[in-house]
Order: C-alpha cells, then structure tokens, then sequence
C-alpha cells in the first residue's frame, strides 16, 4: 500500500516527479499550498524606495514555475491572489478586490500565474543551471510586462518611458539578483536529491 505522499514513479526525484505532475496528488496541493503560503510571507518583506515596492515575492513565484512546473506553479499563484482577496498577504498588507484590481502594483499581482507558467514549461526543456536562469529571465520578463502596462495606466504616467523605467528599468538590478538566486538553489536542490 502507498502513502499519499509518495510519488508515482519511483526512479523520479522528488523535485522531477513535482515538475513533472508524476507526484501524488498529496504531494501536489502540499506544494501548491506551500508556495502560496511562501509567497504570501515574502510579500511582507518590502522596501519602498518607489512605487512599486521591492519584495521577495518574486523569489517564490519563480520558484513555484521551476519547482513545481507550469501547472501547479500557475495554480501555487492564483491561489496566492485568491487568499489576498480576503487576507492581507499583497505587499503593504494590502488585500481584497479593490486591491487586487486598483493598485498601482495590481499588475505585478496579476502577472504572477503567467510568470510561473511561463517558467515551468520553458524550464521542462532546459534542466541545467543556465536553461533554469533562461526559463526565470523569460518569466520575469512576462511578469514585468503585466505590471508595466498596468501601471502605465493606473497612475497615468505621461509616457511609457516614464512607465517602463518606473516599473522596470529600477527592478532590473535586485531581479537579476534573483533571478540568479533562485536559478542556483533550483540546480543545487536537483543535483542534492
């Protein structure tokens, strides 16, 4: 008899058997859980020295695609939105529907599930530690993209310049620091286990 918590096929490393949705289906929502619950606690980890803070969200978002693939790395994110609609677990202990959808930085939030996607299936093709940091450039590019339009228009910049080097061109720095970051524990947790 096999526990819940195993996986289905037995040769597969844990990180593998998640990316690959070969987990159990325990295994499965205890990582989907688990990354919301994380990114929840990154969020509370801001400095504001813009707009738009800087957080360690980012960090759990991108893990979420590399660690537990484009499906439950998208799922791992909308239910991180879905418990900020009624928790405060959005940056700036911001929550509900009018935060979700009327902050400057409601773009960022809602770009989340496409960045973790965007991770997982390009990073399914590409296992070493450059095709991991590739996948993460790809999906924090797709991230930033959702936040950018939406700030140019939630706070009426005059132009996309102003847009993109407040939305972006400023993060540039501390994300490719994570980016880094988290592509380097990724490959060192898949070659420990």
């Amino acid at each position: 008899m096999t526990s819940l918590l195993t996986l289905h096929s037995p040769g597969l490393a844990t990180v593998d058997a998640l990316r690959q949705e070969r987990a159990s289906v325990a295994m499965q929502v205890l990582g989907i859980v688990g990354f919301a619950l994380m990114t929840a606690l990154g969020a509370q980890v801001r400095i504001y020295l813009w707009e738009v803070p800087i957080t360690m969200q980012t960090l759990f978002v991108y893990g979420s695609g590399l660690y537990l693939g484009w499906r439950n790395g998208m799922f791992a994110m909308l239910l991180y939105l879905a418990l900020g609609l009624v928790f405060p677990v959005y940056a700036g202990d911001g929550f509900g529907p009018a935060y979700l959808f009327g902050a400057v930085s409601a773009g960022y939030l809602l770009g989340m599930p496409l960045s973790a996607a965007v991770i997982g299936r390009l990073s399914r093709r590409w296992n070493a530690l450059s095709g991991s940091i590739l996948s993460v450039m790809a999906g924090s590019l797709a991230l930033f993209t959702v936040g950018v339009i939406w700030l140019h228009f939630a706070a009426d910049h005059a132009t996309w310049l102003e847009s993109i080097d407040k939305g972006w061109l400023r993060f540039v720095l501390f994300d490719l620091a994570k980016i880094l970051f988290v592509g380097l524990v990724y490959t060192g947790t898949r070659r420990f286990f």
